[in-house]
C-alpha cells in the first residue's frame, strides 16, 4: 500500500530528474542528440522506477525496482562521466554529480537495509 509521507529518495530523484530535463535540453542546444537522449532517459527513469517501487506488490517486488533504479542511476553516471571528461561536450552542474552520488549511497542503503529485513 501506498506511503504518502515525506520520501527522501522520491524527492531528490524528482528534483533530480528535472535538473536531468534542463542538461539534455543543453545537450540537445549543442545538437548533442545521442547523447542528450540517454542521458534524458536514464537519468528520469531513476526517479520512476523509485516512484513504482513505492507500490510494490512484496519486499522483493520493492527491492528488485530499487535495484532497477540503482542500475539506471548507474548509468546516467557514466554518460555524465564523459560529458565530463570529454573536452567536446558540455559538463553537467557540479550540483547535479554530486547528487547522482547521494543518489546512488542512499539507494544502496535502502537496498541493503531492505535486504536485512
Amino acid at each position: 500500500m501506498r506511503n504518502d509521507k515525506e520520501n527522501i529518495i522520491v524527492n531528490k530523484t524528482f528534483d533530480f530528474a528535472l535538473n536531468i530535463i534542463e542538461f539534455s535540453e543543453e545537450l540537445y542546444k549543442a545538437n548533442k542528440f545521442s547523447l542528450a537522449n540517454q542521458i534524458f532517459k536514464s537519468g528520469t527513469s531513476i526517479g520512476a522506477n523509485v516512484r513504482e517501487a513505492q507500490n510494490a506488490e512484496s519486499k522483493a517486488d520493492f527491492i528488485h525496482k530499487l535495484k532497477i533504479a540503482a542500475k539506471e542511476a548507474d548509468e546516467t553516471e557514466y554518460w555524465i562521466l564523459l560529458c565530463l571528461q570529454s573536452p567536446h561536450l558540455q559538463s553537467p552542474k557540479e550540483k547535479m554529480v554530486s547528487d547522482l552520488k547521494e543518489i546512488l549511497l542512499i539507494l544502496s542503503k535502502i537496498i541493503s537495509s531492505a535486504k536485512l529485513k
